[in-house]
């Protein structure tokens, strides 16, 4: 039953292959990158119907004369550039809080155990779903913090439940939970 399981995920994958085709282009697309309105102006009429979308099509003009004044850096330029330094800092600070946080670990060993596999997909479904939600309350900044932080006292309590997993049987399995908790809050934060 395990292998149909992960065999149908393929399936949404099948349909997605199938059905692209018969999708219009993005308007965006065709107007920006291809310079095409008349085609533009198809795409929109499939999508939202008949009638005057000239409005929309503005707005796209307007995004595209923003995106030709804009003027794009190479990888030296944003290192030199001193208005971007601490954006750059930010970003390599999370990037690497990300790759030692220990997630890598958690997505390798839990496909050792196949429901834990599906636990952690399932929690990852949950995270997105959250994350969503509280994005626009809170903010990234908040999540980001209480991510980490929410990620640390886990990791804290995950080495506790290894250290006592052989004096206690019921450990095993709050070591599972811990890890549920470790990938929400992965998720919902960084």
């Amino acid at each position: 039953l395990w292998p149909w399981l992960l065999a149908s995920s393929g399936l949404s994958a099948l349909v997605q292959l199938v059905s692209l085709p018969f999708f219009p282009d993005s308007p965006s697309y065709l107007l920006i990158q291809k310079g095409n309105e008349e085609a533009c102006r198809k795409a929109i009429r499939k999508l939202w119907g008949e009638g005057d979308h000239q409005a929309e099509i503005d707005d796209i003009m307007k995004e595209k004369g923003a995106a030709a004044s804009t003027k794009t850096l190479r990888v030296l330029e944003v290192l030199r550039e001193r208005s971007l330094r601490w954006q750059l800092y930010i970003l390599i600070t999370v990037i690497t809080t990300l790759q030692l946080c220990g997630i890598n670990a958690v997505e390798f060993e839990e496909y050792l155990i196949p429901y834990v596999s599906l636990g952690v997909g399932l929690c990852e479904c949950l995270s997105s779903i959250l994350c969503s939600t509280l994005i626009d309350r809170f903010g990234r900044k908040v999540l980001l913090w209480g991510g980490y932080t929410l990620m640390c006292s886990v990791l804290a309590l995950l080495t506790m439940t290894l250290s006592l997993q052989h004096r206690f049987f019921w450990m095993h399995y709050f070591s599972v939970v811990l890890i549920f908790l470790f990938v929400v809050f992965y998720g919902m934060g960084p």
